[in-house]
């Protein structure tokens, strides 16, 4: 685990299997006894490399546009929001 702050962060899992997720390849992986986690590829030592930013610019901007979307939806033509 690459993802600087995943509870699991530099550990070691065994891979149970992979399966696609949304057209992403995601990790399904034993965590413990009789446990399972999934995880995104990006997340692992198995993708890229891990961004030293929090969040991205690119992440960011689509975050903007997520809100400006969801507010243009919400908004009251009386000006009382939601």
């Amino acid at each position: 685990m690459t993802h600087p702050f995943h509870a699991l962060a530099g550990q070691q899992l065994d891979i149970l299997f992979v399966k696609r997720r949304g057209g992403a390849l995601v990790f399904v992986c034993a965590c413990g006894v009789s446990r399972s986690v999934t995880l995104r590829q990006e997340w692992t030592d198995r993708g890229g490399e891990p961004s030293e930013d929090r969040i991205a610019v690119e992440g960011l901007s689509a975050l903007r546009a997520l809100v400006d979307a969801l507010v243009s939806r919400g908004a009251d033509p009386d000006g009382g929001g939601w």
